[in-house]
């Protein structure tokens, strides 16, 4: 929490490669002196993970800066207006693990990081006889799962039909999707997506409403795919 005398708390991660983050320029007591986006020649190796608890300060701060070349209102720099108007802005270094999703492979990770961790075995929709649930695998409402197994840990969101499938560890499978004749494996499959007659899909992102089929090709798909897309392959 944020200590008496300060107006802000910032989040850090010791990492490999500040030049690739915000980071911050800490001094002994733990106080923020600045920060600096992408620096050429970081100050430390503490990157900002995107975590900030701000006192009603940080109002005012925001209202004396300018928007960015983005033309935006930049996070960043209402934090630096604190520190150079006196107030003080302190630091949380975290010692758990912490990963930037913006890439696929990051945000793959992070989602097995998260079914190992916190997954669980529940389920609210319909699994008929045919079919296998093995280890943790948590079912959405109105769900089905018809001959097809499913190996956890494993998440399928609501209303989400698998059939004639296999679902394999560290998948998560949003709301209103389909897959059918399918084999999954370390993926997530967002909401509205069809995923049918694919031999094997491994370590892929799906976004939104995507529709992906099989053309009688190749066996193997590694994707990233944006919403509202079609993949015929």
């Amino acid at each position: 929490m944020i200590k008496k005398k300060s107006d802000a708390l910032i989040l850090l991660k010791e990492v490999e490669n500040p030049k690739q983050f915000g980071v911050a320029d800490v001094a002994k007591s733990g106080a923020i002196l600045r920060l600096i986006e992408k620096p050429e020649n970081p100050p430390s190796n503490l990157a900002l993970v995107g975590v900030y608890i701000f006192s009603p300060s940080i109002h005012k701060a925001i209202d004396r800066i300018k928007p960015s070349s983005r033309g935006e209102l930049e996070i960043t720099d209402a934090i630096q207006e604190l520190i150079s108007t006196g107030h003080e802005v302190r630091s949380f270094t975290l010692e758990d693990w912490w990963l930037d999703t913006g890439k696929k492979d990051d945000l793959l990770t992070a989602n097995a990081i998260v079914l190992d961790e916190w997954g669980q075995k529940k389920i609210e929709g319909t699994i008929d006889k045919a079919s296998k649930l093995l280890g943790r695998v948590s079912v959405g409402r109105n769900s089905y799962i018809k001959a097809s197994t499913v190996r956890g840990p494993v998440v399928i969101g609501d209303n989400t039909v698998i059939e004639n499938s296999f679902i394999g560890p560290h998948t998560s499978i949003g709301d209103n999707a389909r897959i059918i004749n399918s084999s999954i494996e370390h993926s997530v499959i967002l909401s509205g997506s069809e995923i049918v007659d694919v031999e094997r899909m491994e370590e892929s992102l799906i976004g939104r409403r995507v529709r992906v089929f099989k053309n009688h090709r190749h066996k193997a798909l590694r994707l990233m795919i944006g919403d509202d897309s079609t993949v015929e392959v």
